[in-house]
Order: C-alpha cells, then sequence, then structure tokens
C-alpha cells in the first residue's frame, strides 16, 4: 500500500509563520485591545462587533487574500456558505472522483446541486469532463486526501480546470491543511478557501471563509442576522488558537514521522506495517499482523488514549487518538478494516504512543490474567 501524505511545514517554517502571524496582528490590534475579550452584540457600519472585523482584516493580511469572513457552523458552514455564493438549486458542480466528505455531501444534497465526478490525477479527462459539461458552474477540491491512492497537486489541479474554463469558480476544502501546508487553496488561484478554526485550537463552532471579497460580499448579505454574528470575544479566541496552531502541528508531524520510523523498524511486536496519510488529517495507519482491531482499540483507551475525536484535532483533544481507519479510506480496501488502527499523537510523544499501542496490542493477544 502507499500513501501520499501532504508536504507539511518544518517547526523552523512554523515559527515563521507564528510570528508573521503575531505581526499581522499588531498592526489591527492596539495592545491594550489585544489583551481584552473583545466586544459584543452589532456595531453600526459594520454589521458585526468590531473586534470581529479586526480579526477578519488580521487574516486576510495574513493569508495575502482580498476578504475573510468568521461565521458559525465551522469548516461545514464555512464550506456551506461558501457554495451558496455562486451555486442555487440545480446546478452542477465539479469534484474528483473519490467519495465526498460526508458533510459535503450532506450540503450539496440540500441545495441541490448535482456534482459532476472527474479525476483529479488526469489533465486529460478534467479537460474532456469540462468540455463535456459547458453548464457546470463550478469546482469543490479537497486539499488533503479523499483516498488512499490520492496524489494530486492542488497548484496543477486549479491550473489544469482554469486553462480548461477560465470561468469556473473554484473553492477549496483546506480542512486538516491550513497552518500544515505553507498555502492553502485561495492563495493558489481558487477563489474560495474554507476551514474549521475549531480544528486550529479555537473556539467550538466557528469557521473562516477567505478569498475573493465579491463573493464574501454576498455571504455577508446572506448572513446578515444579528444572531448569526461570529461575536468579538469568540474572533479573539479564534485568533489566538491560530496563533499556536503551526508550532504544535508542526510537533505532532515530527512525532508522526519518527512514529512510522520506529514501527517500521519492529520496535512494536504485532505490527506488520506503518503508514503516514492524510486521512483527512494526517495520522498514522497502522496495519497489525492480527485482525484484533476492536480489542486494541478497547485496551487504548484503558491505557488512557482518546478513543474518537471532538473536533479533530481541537484543543480539547491532548492524548493520543487511536480510533477506525474511515470508511471512505477502506473504499479501496475494505479487508483492512479489521487490521488497521488509526493513531493521532496529537500532544504526546513517540513513546507514549509506542507503549499503548504495544500494551494494547499485548493485551488482545493474551488472556486478561497474563496481563493483569
Amino acid at each position: 500500500m502507499k500513501t501520499n501524505p501532504l508536504k507539511r511545514m518544518s517547526i523552523e517554517e512554523a515559527k515563521q509563520k507564528q510570528f508573521e502571524l503575531v505581526d499581522v496582528m499588531t498592526k489591527y490590534f492596539c495592545g491594550n485591545e489585544a489583551l481584552s475579550l473583545g466586544d459584543l452584540g452589532i456595531v453600526k457600519g459594520s454589521h458585526k462587533p468590531l473586534y470581529t472585523v479586526k480579526v477578519e482584516k488580521t487574516l486576510a493580511d495574513f493569508f495575502h487574500v482580498e476578504k475573510a469572513m468568521l461565521v458559525r457552523g465551522a469548516g461545514t458552514g464555512a464550506l456551506k456558505f461558501g457554495l451558496m455564493s455562486f451555486l442555487k438549486p440545480g446546478d452542477h458542480l465539479l469534484v474528483h472522483d473519490a467519495p465526498i466528505y460526508p458533510t459535503s455531501q450532506t450540503t450539496l444534497k440540500i441545495m441541490g446541486v448535482a456534482p459532476i465526478y472527474v479525476n483529479f490525477h488526469d489533465r486529460q479527462e478534467i479537460h474532456r469532463v469540462i468540455r463535456e459539461n459547458p453548464d457546470l458552474k463550478g469546482v469543490l477540491i479537497q486539499h488533503t486526501r479523499q483516498k488512499l491512492d490520492d496524489h494530486y497537486d492542488l497548484v496543477e489541479v486549479i491550473d489544469h480546470i482554469l486553462s480548461a474554463n477560465p470561468a469556473l469558480k473554484i473553492i477549496t476544502d483546506d480542512n486538516y491543511a491550513a497552518m500544515k501546508a505553507e498555502q492553502i487553496g485561495a492563495q493558489l488561484g481558487a477563489d474560495l478557501s474554507t476551514f474549521s478554526l475549531f480544528k486550529l485550537l479555537g473556539p467550538e463552532g466557528i469557521g473562516v471563509i477567505l478569498g475573493r471579497a465579491a463573493f464574501i460580499d454576498k455571504i455577508e448579505e446572506i448572513n446578515y442576522s444579528g444572531g448569526g454574528q461570529v461575536q468579538g470575544y469568540e474572533a479573539l479566541e479564534a485568533l489566538r488558537g491560530l496563533i499556536y496552531a503551526p508550532v504544535m502541528l508542526a510537533i505532532q508531524a515530527d512525532v508522526s514521522d519518527e512514529l512510522v520510523q520506529r514501527l517500521n523498524q519492529g520496535v512494536v511486536q504485532g505490527v506488520k506495517r506503518a503508514y503516514l496519510a492524510n486521512a483527512q488529517s494526517k495520522v498514522v495507519l497502522v496495519e497489525l499482523m492480527k485482525p484484533i482491531v476492536e480489542k486494541v482499540l478497547q485496551h487504548a483507551n484503558e491505557l488512557g488514549a482518546a478513543p474518537h475525536p471532538v473536533g479533530a484535532e481541537s484543543r480539547y483533544e491532548v492524548v493520543p487518538m487511536f480510533y477506525r481507519v474511515s470508511s471512505t479510506f477502506l473504499s479501496s480496501n475494505p479487508t483492512l478494516a479489521n487490521k488497521m488502527v488509526r493513531i493521532n499523537p496529537l500532544r504526546s510523544g513517540v513513546e507514549t504512543v509506542l507503549r499503548i499501542l504495544d500494551n494494547s496490542i499485548r493485551r488482545a493477544t493474551c488472556n486478561k490474567e497474563e496481563w493483569e
């Protein structure tokens, strides 16, 4: 099995991202404002809290795009609003020939938008499908991988699409890529980028849309209700979390790299092979020699590993996470369902993960009396 994880930032590169974001913040916030909790309510002229506006300007500047907007509904809400800015019921949307992320699929169904599938790895097929579907209105590209064998380059896919039809609107789902990859879709030619700030140490339910002002202006017209606005304290909380995210994620990536290396050196008995993959967040996929996944996951939970995500890399997820491989990834090889464990080290070190995995496998393959 071959995987193709996204290229990620080094710790040194991540440090520079942190420094850059703080530097940009100082251009929009006075010192006393940076130490406040932010404001509440609809302010005349902006129709949203002033601190929310300041955070949005900071994010637009940092990501080098025309405009940014904070929304409720996390990444799902951001993508939904982004799609609503240029699609209407009955429109056709180009997507990769792979299982669509479940929440994205739900959004398309509710909107009445029909997906047109194409292999993003094949330039000629992209041109052919776009040529044969002149009624296409836009394209949705998931920055991270949807299948185990995905390896398409986001820049190349965007270039191929625009060369085939420069009028197509492109929106990227940058969940699990923002603050890990050097750039997001809107920096690489897409009209809009969307992702969850909850996955980047921010507060629950806050997402962000970045890109062309013309589309975000439409979203602000749609989302005009006072109750729909992100409050100033939430916006500041999201920004503060984002500042810490790149270095934290780079450390997490280093741990994952070392885990794969150590596991493939045979340090844990019962492991056949380990892989680094974006599924959807970057994780370690551990293939076991025996079909004992259910028992291993049970014992890992007993030994302190988280059994399921909260926001998939949210601020609440500290201990390493041991859980099943997603159905999306298993669709290419269903036989791995009982032999593969997905591990995200999160804030833990290599030794913690190895200890829990080793003890979980031992407990799963021996009598209870032997390990008590």
